[in-house]
């Protein structure tokens, strides 16, 4: 069996999060006894009664061991695992206890079928609900290690000697063969992870690729730590402190602007204008999921008359709407008429996502509305994250993106050319323009189903709301920035995701958790309250104190394999360190529209917003904040894009003109 790491890897970590159900089970258990204690007068009222009893006795020493596996693991700091080294013990003792609960809840189930009839009704109910808690709580824990635990501690011998306790020669054949094995076994581990949690997918070929694929890129993302979720929280919170200390020093007055070559203040507001009518369409690809969440008091009534009409069979509408509930959110949505669509499909696969084609008349334009992430084979299309070959005619340099969204964008390339989905449009509108929108997962897939349609379609524009930053490579950005437009709204999380980002946030965690001496439930609760109500940030050594110096603890823990070989830990000694990663860098595409809010409005208090054309510089690096998800949600985009052209004469105060020649509304 592994061993756990005094206060590291998952197992004490677990019992922080499933802590509180024992506590309620027990006093669950302990209100049942107690209200039907002398009414198991019936036949085999007394082995009922002894199940409860024995069960409050187990429930209690379960609560102890884990009172005192939370206490000691709270000891120390993060790096110094000294105080926390009899957790090893606990966790052991705890792991004993499975047992005879495991018999125990068996046991309980057995004598509540066979020995309790003849009792009252009342009495027997409140067994049964103790058995199932009991077996709640089993399966939750047993699901939770399943998928926490990591095995590959019993991968590494105990090794006697200082060489061994972590500065491994990665050189050798032994050290070679130990990382190739340890990354084989993770990679497996993961795999299974992904199946399980994917267990309502088909098994097909296309899944078990991307199954690997994910449990790769995962793998080999920690292959080089051992930090569990409640050190990566901590450090989320250190950082996210770091960064407001230093937005709070900048000069207020600054203004940095990264406008590409000859925008003007006109051009902005053009595309402004453009962009806030195609997001409604991208938000409409979504369905009626995201039109109820949007509409929350009036969507499902506006919704439930429409339902259920057989007026969208007579239309070319492909899979998975089967009520029709669907197509209707998206005629709400945009507006348009039945008529008005050449092509609505709903089919969703992995690689093959939801779109629709329509006459938008309003701006003379085919409109292709690609949907994004609302579904787990979506999400899975999203983690498909290696790089894949895109060539394309006329381009100069390497072309290639993320492997997902490109088998996404080619499976939409064939339908549209191939089915003659196109033709069939400009047929009925010769005259209109080819726009193409979409919004996260859909915004990725447009970006790059416009560099594909490009040659064909040479006047086509694409409009790509929060695409990830992981997209495609630096020829493609370039050649994209013609007839592309990417909108980004704050600090969202999503386009800043790269794999290159990811392995700098995962190093300032690093330096973050290595070089804070203040103990990790402080760190937890200052940072909750920081989150919830705000104030300055807290004045945690964040920088390095002895930066010549070699860490006398390891940062991975005692045995473990990875450390000084990593490229994690040797950028631990400096901030300018490079991060070393396998994977090409990608990047956002086209030109890039990032809205930022400009404070509360000083003409009747409502938030304005600023937009400004920046650069792929600007997004290299994760910013942690309340609203790294809020920025991404669509309708959180669409309201910013509301409030800078239907609103305008809200925004158009003084303060708001004072930085135009800089391409700034």
């Amino acid at each position: 069996m592994p061993n756990p790491q005094p206060g590291k890897g998952c197992c004490t970590n677990l019992y922080w999060e499933v802590f509180i159900m024992p506590n309620m089970l027990w006093i669950w258990t302990l209100a049942l006894y107690t209200l039907h204690k002398g009414k198991f007068d019936c036949s085999g009222g007394r082995v009922l009664h002894s199940y409860l009893v024995v069960l409050l006795v187990l429930l209690a020493f379960i609560i102890l061991s884990l009172c005192a596996i939370v206490y000691v693991s709270a000891q120390g700091t993060i790096t110094n695992p000294g105080p926390r080294r009899s957790i090893p013990v606990l966790v052991y003792v705890r792991a004993m206890l499975y047992v005879p609960e495991l018999i125990w809840a068996i046991l309980g189930a057995i004598w509540v079928s066979d020995d309790s009839r003849g009792c009252e009704p009342a009495e027997v109910g409140a067994v049964i609900a103790a058995v199932v808690a009991s077996w709640i709580l089993l399966l939750s824990t047993g699901v939770g290690v399943l998928f926490v635990f990591d095995p590959l501690g019993s991968r590494l011998p105990g090794p006697p000697s200082q060489e061994q306790l972590g500065v491994r020669d990665l050189e050798s054949s032994e050290g070679s063969q130990l990382l190739s094995t340890a990354r084989s076994v993770a990679v497996r581990v993961w795999e299974s992870r992904l199946r399980l949690l994917c267990c309502c997918l088909p098994q097909d070929e296309s899944h078990r690729a991307a199954f690997s694929s994910i449990a790769q890129l995962v793998s080999g993302f920690f292959s080089d730590t051992d930090l569990v979720p409640s050190d990566i929280a901590v450090g989320l919170a250190l950082l996210h402190q770091e960064q407001d200390k230093k937005e709070q020093c900048r000069d207020p007055d600054e203004v940095l602007s990264h406008s590409p070559s000859s925008p003007i203040v006109k051009d902005l507001e053009a595309e402004l204008e453009k962009a806030a009518h195609c997001m409604q369409f991208a938000i409409a690809a979504y369905g009626w999921p995201m039109y109820v969440y949007s509409n929350p008091l009036t969507g499902a009534c506006k919704l439930s008359g429409d339902c259920c009409k057989t007026q969208s069979a007579e239309y070319d509408i492909v899979g998975g709407d089967n009520m029709g509930c669907h197509f209707s959110s998206i005629l709400h949505s945009t507006g348009l008429q039945y008529r008005d669509f050449i092509y609505v499909s709903f089919h969703n696969q992995i690689y093959e996502i939801p779109f629709f084609v329509a006459l938008d008349h309003k701006r003379e334009a085919v409109l292709v509305a690609i949907r994004g992430t609302l579904s787990l084979r979506d999400l899975l299309t999203d983690l498909s994250a290696d790089c894949e070959n895109l060539p394309v005619e006329g381009v100069s340099g390497t072309c290639y993106a993320h492997k997902g969204m490109s088998q996404a964008a080619g499976y939409i390339y064939k339908k549209l050319l191939n089915d003659g989905i196109l033709n069939q449009a400009f047929t009925i509108a010769p005259e209109y323009k080819l726009v193409i929108t979409g919004h996260s997962l859909g915004g990725g897939t447009a970006s790059l189903l416009a560099i594909l349609l490009r040659s064909s379609f040479p006047t086509l524009q694409c409009y790509a709301f929060s695409p990830p930053g992981g997209l495609m490579s630096k020829a493609l950005a370039e050649y994209s920035k013609d007839f592309v437009v990417s909108v980004v709204l704050g600090k969202d999380l999503v386009p800043r995701l790269s794999y290159p980002n990811m392995e700098d946030l995962k190093r300032r965690i690093l330096k973050m958790v290595s070089n804070c001496n203040k103990p990790k439930y402080r760190i937890l609760l200052q940072g909750c309250w920081y989150e919830l109500f705000g104030g300055d940030p807290d004045d945690f050594p964040t920088e390095m104190d002895r930066r010549e110096e070699e860490l006398s603890q390891p940062l991975l823990g005692e045995e473990t394999l990875l450390i000084r070989g990593s490229s994690s830990y040797q950028s631990l000694a400096s901030e300018d360190s490079p991060v070393h990663c396998a994977h090409l860098p990608l990047y956002l595409p086209g030109r890039i529209l990032h809205i930022t809010e400009d404070g509360p409005s000083s003409c009747f208090s409502q938030v304005r917003y600023r937009a400004e054309w920046s650069s792929e510089t600007a997004f290299r690096s994760v910013l942690i904040s309340p609203r790294m998800i809020a920025d991404h949600m669509p309708d959180a985009v669409l309201r910013s894009l509301h409030s800078m052209t239907q609103d305008r004469p809200f925004n158009l105060c003084p303060s708001s003109l004072s930085n135009s020649h800089l391409n700034v509304i």
